[in-house]
């Protein structure tokens, strides 16, 4: 008999995409083959972000696009927005199922019953809430052989004022460190260089299992993998760098000289009203902390501009801290109001032009630090690892380096997914570009 096919489209975050990943797996197991989204299928499966207006607009988009792309299939909806919003999603023409992000683990079976004629729900939107564990998960295959991502830990603990994430995916839940070790040593095992840990709230790890653990103590353990060059970590909220964190991450060869430390506002005000657990000194104080502890550390953060009461000395808080700290590139998004959170019903909303003027100004602080990490690393070598994804463009590999820097230069296909040495001759306006020295020892 030929195997069903299964096709997925997934949007926002990481985290979603191992979401996707592991889905794949279930659905592989119970006999589905998976194609490429623009090959016929016999079910589709969407997997949506709901931490914007505009991710719910791409949502939208993306389903039906999979309806017009698919019009024979089962078409199956999930992820933070057919959690927050199912009934939105089940009147959407062509959407034959609905499962939120509390019912992905009955997805595969769910899918099955639909895909086979049998009698199946429109939706299954369980509350999120009341989701208290995170078990482990199928590990099918990952596609391409550079990196993989392995999720750790799932929802949240904080209530932010602006982020629908609780709403989505629920309080803080920790996978045991053996589940974890073990999908790390397989990935390694099936050549992937590099692992990216994920998750919603990461610094958060273990504090939800019994016994209880951190992410260092994870991080220590997962360091010895013989075989991970990389150990590379998704966004860390600033109060989880513990002293023994920052021993970790600035102590083990393994782990990537690249972090992502979220900042959200430079002023204390905003930071208040945001609900964030931090001041801006705090902030500061860590920020150079981890510049000294690690050399040549590739350093990243989001910002959000334009939140509610956001004033113009405000904004020249936020701007004046970000100029002071040495990141190497930003990510700055404009506020957009979430139903069911806090900050929608807060007065002083920003106009929408003066969120776009402030959030210009900070990309172009972004975009010159960038290029001048970049330059810093002319005539320098450094290990990189060949990406799959991009490569061979404009006739080049592309190289990732551990602080997080794209580099091309000239090599064959045999080099796909391995760890090289290239030396860093130029600085362009997107990447760097090297000439390879050689392969990397392990």
């Amino acid at each position: 008999m030929t195997a069903r096919t299964v096709a997925f489209a997934t949007l926002g975050c990481r985290l979603n995409q191992v979401d996707t990943h592991e889905l794949q797996a279930a659905l592989e197991s119970r006999g589905f083959h998976t194609v490429a989204f623009e090959e016929p299928a016999d079910l589709v499966v969407v997997n949506t972000c709901a931490v914007t207006a505009a991710a719910e607009a791409s949502d939208r988009q993306a389903i039906r696009r999979a309806r017009r792309r698919h019009p024979g299939a089962r078409l199956v909806v999930t992820g933070c927005w057919a959690q927050t919003a199912p009934d939105a999603v089940e009147r959407m023409s062509g959407v034959d199922l609905v499962v939120g992000n509390a019912d992905k683990g009955r997805l595969a079976e769910l899918a099955e019953r639909l895909a086979s004629g049998a009698a199946a729900p429109a939706r299954a939107v369980s509350d999120v809430g009341a989701v208290a564990t995170l078990p482990g998960a199928p590990l099918g295959r990952v596609p391409g052989r550079s990196r993989a991502f392995v999720k750790v830990q799932d929802g949240c603990r904080h209530r932010c004022a602006f982020c629908i994430v609780p709403l989505a995916r629920g309080r803080s839940r920790s996978r045991d460190p053996r589940v974890v070790e073990e999908q790390v040593w397989r990935l390694v095992e099936a050549g992937h260089r590099e692992v990216v840990l994920t998750g919603v709230d990461m610094g958060h790890y273990g504090a939800d299992l019994v016994p209880r653990t951190t992410l260092a103590a994870l991080l220590r353990r997962l360091a010895g993998i013989r075989g991970l060059r990389w150990l590379r970590l998704s966004s860390v909220l600033p109060p989880y760098f513990t002293p023994e964190l920052i021993e970790v991450v600035a102590g083990s060869r393994s782990i990537a000289p690249h972090l992502h430390v979220p900042l959200q506002s430079g002023s204390d005000r905003i930071l208040r009203r945001m609900r964030r657990p931090y001041t801006a000194a705090m902030y500061r104080a860590l920020v150079e902390r981890l510049a000294a502890a690690v050399p040549g550390l590739g350093l990243g953060a989001d910002v959000i501009v334009g939140f509610p009461g956001e004033t113009d000395a405000d904004f020249a808080a936020t701007r004046d801290l970000v100029e002071a700290l040495p990141f190497t590139y930003l990510h700055v998004f404009p506020y957009s109001d979430r139903p069911g959170t806090e900050a929608a019903s807060l007065d002083g909303h920003v106009p929408a032009a003066t969120a776009a003027r402030r959030g210009e100004a900070l990309r172009a602080i972004g975009r010159a630090r960038a290029a001048a990490f970049r330059r810093a690393m002319v005539g320098t070598r450094r290990e990189a690892l060949v990406l799959e994804t991009r490569a061979r463009e404009g006739g080049h590999l592309v190289g990732l380096t551990g602080n997080y820097v794209e580099v091309a230069f000239e090599g064959g296909d045999e080099l796909m997914g391995r760890m090289v040495e290239v030396r860093v001759i130029a600085a362009g306006e997107a990447r760097a570009a090297g000439v390879l020295e050689g392969e990397a020892r392990e």
